[in-house]
């Protein structure tokens, strides 16, 4: 397989990368927190190229696998980052990331955050190589649950 690459996303991208969410989305729902973490981050769906937001692409032999969103600032913040499965492995995860540090660097970020979900290992690890690490943890009860 072909070393990826990583671009700015484009206009031309955004069937694919709706593609791309919905299914990122779809494992993120099944996960512990996950429902939660779809709650704080709605779905692009159209809206990749909005104002203080940077979509970056991975592709394989020009075809898109993968996506990061971030939202740009004094404290850049990656929204999702998410490699197609049969995509993985080779280090698609790891240049979006690298890409994503060097942009929120270079537009003046004094620093960059990210979320990964209590039992997403895969994530944690992605974002360990880059040495993002756990600042905070965020545990939380749904009152509206009769069972708590």
């Amino acid at each position: 397989m072909t070393a990826p690459r990583i671009r700015l996303a484009q206009p031309s991208d955004v069937a694919e990368l709706r593609i791309l969410e919905e299914i990122a989305r779809s494992g993120i729902a099944v996960e512990r927190g996950g429902e939660r973490l779809l709650e704080v981050t709605p779905a692009r769906a159209d809206q990749w190229f909005v104002e203080g937001y940077v979509t970056l692409v991975a592709l394989i032999d020009d075809v898109p696998v993968g996506f990061l969103s971030m939202r740009t600032g004094e404290i850049s913040f990656i929204e999702g980052v998410f490699v197609h499965p049969d995509a993985r492995e080779v280090g698609c995860g790891d240049a979006l990331v690298d890409k994503a540090r060097s942009i929120a660097k270079e537009s003046g970020g004094r620093r960059l955050e990210a979320i990964a979900l209590p039992g997403d290992r895969e994530t944690k690890n992605l974002y360990e190589r880059a040495a993002i690490t756990a600042k905070a943890i965020t545990v939380a009860i749904d009152l509206s649950d009769p069972s708590s």
